[in-house]
This record gives structure tokens, C-alpha cells and sequence, in this order.
């Protein structure tokens, strides 16, 4: 029988599901299992959790997730828990680096908000859903300052990264680290009217038949699954 509390998480979890990046993101990674077996792995905005159910599932030997929202910090350990991967698995309620500290990982991987809007909120989802600020890398730039800190020898980051928010700044971003980019994938994800309508103009005006491509009422963007690594270690 339900309990409140589950009902409530159930709700929660609804604003959580998973969008044509997670999928995106989750292709790529499962294109490379050798990036994930007997890795330790780290999430950064681990959402509803199935990031890191698709690694488990890959085989990896830890899984941390990290969130800003409760309830995806709960979400994502009953996920864990429902498919046998509680044991290898643990959540932490925080801010992007804060909760790990000083640990090292094999595999970090994450799935920013990084679109760019500076205010709204989207129907049926958590108000941080997507809001990047107004260059779309309020989140993304913090995430990328820290990887260096965060990667065992030899270890890797795999994110989501929009085409229109300046994959050449990420990549200053990640030399200054001694640290390489390389795109392992493009996909065309379908953007909402309302979200077109809560982009930063001046990027939308820039991108537009660039990254954002219109087909009458619809809009699609290109979004990249990145890998980031050492210039060694890049596959």
C-alpha cells in the first residue's frame, strides 16, 4: 500500500523523466561499455537516476549521484534500489562538486540545464529544469572548472552539450586544465514553442539556421554528447 511519501516521490518523479538527451546520452555510453565496466562512477544533476541505472546495468563497480532537488536525490536511489544496484550505489542532496569533496572518479557524467533562459518556468517540470542563465552557462562552466579535481588518471567526463552555447568556450575552459574535447556524437532534438519563446534573443538571433533549424511550427537544435579527458586518453 502507498504510503504519502510515496505518492508524493511519485509526483516528483513525473517532473523528473527522462528527455531525448538522457537518451542521447545514455546511447553514447553504452556505445562504449569499456568507458564503464569497473569504473567508479559519479553524476553530477543525477535526476530521475537513470543515468546511473544504465551504468550499473553497464557494470560499474560504484555509482554516486549528486542533485540539487530532494526529491531527485530520492528518485534516483529507489530507482537504484528497484534494479539491484542499491548496494553499489549512493546519493547526495548538493551543489554540482560540494558533496564529494576531494574523491576521484573513472567516470563522471552529467546532464546539465544549460539552455538559455533566465526566467519561466516549464509546464511539468522542476523549476531548475533547463534554466541556464542567459548565456546558458551558469552551470556548465562551474562543471567543467572542476572535472580536472574530480577524474582518476586515466578517467573521463561524457556530457550533453548544446550546440549553441559555445562548444569552443568549453573547450578554453577545459585546456586551461591540461584537459581535451572531442564530440562523440550530434543528434537533432525537437525544441519546444514554449522554450523557443524563453531563449536569450540574442542567441536565438545568432543560431538560428546555424544550430536551430525551423520547419514551419517546429524547431529542432543540435545538441553534442561529449567526451572530455586528457589528450592521451580520448578515444
Amino acid at each position: 500500500m502507498s504510503t504519502v511519501a510515496d505518492i508524493v516521490l511519485d509526483k516528483a518523479v513525473a517532473t523528473l523523466r527522462p528527455s531525448e538527451y538522457t537518451g542521447a546520452l545514455i546511447q553514447v555510453l553504452r556505445a562504449k561499455p569499456q568507458w564503464t565496466a569497473g569504473a567508479k562512477v559519479l553524476e553530477i544533476g543525477s535526476g530521475s537516476g537513470v543515468v546511473l541505472a544504465a551504468l550499473g546495468a553497464l557494470g560499474a563497480a560504484s555509482l554516486c549521484g549528486v542533485d540539487i532537488e530532494r526529491e531527485a536525490v530520492a528518485a534516483g536511489a529507489r530507482l537504484l534500489d528497484e534494479l539491484g544496484h542499491g548496494a553499489a550505489a549512493q546519493f547526495h542532496h548538493g551543489d554540482m562538486w560540494q558533496p564529494v569533496g576531494r574523491r576521484r572518479f573513472d567516470l563522471v557524467v552529467a546532464n546539465l540545464p544549460h539552455f538559455p533562459m533566465t526566467h519561466g518556468k516549464l509546464a511539468g517540470r522542476r523549476p531548475s529544469w533547463s534554466h541556464g542563465g542567459a548565456n546558458g552557462r551558469r552551470l556548465l562552466d562551474p562543471f567543467l572548472e572542476g572535472i580536472a579535481r574530480h577524474l582518476l588518471s586515466g578517467g573521463r567526463a561524457v556530457i550533453t552539450h548544446n550546440a549553441f552555447v559555445g562548444l569552443d568556450e568549453s573547450r578554453a575552459v577545459l585546456q586551461r586544465q591540461g584537459l581535451s574535447l572531442a564530440v562523440a556524437s550530434t543528434v537533432l532534438v525537437p525544441v519546444s514553442a514554449e522554450k523557443i519563446e524563453l531563449m536569450t534573443a540574442d542567441i536565438l538571433t545568432a543560431e538560428e539556421g546555424r544550430s536551430i533549424h525551423r520547419y514551419g511550427p517546429y524547431v529542432f537544435a543540435d545538441m553534442h554528447i561529449v567526451e572530455i579527458a586528457a589528450p592521451e586518453d580520448l578515444d
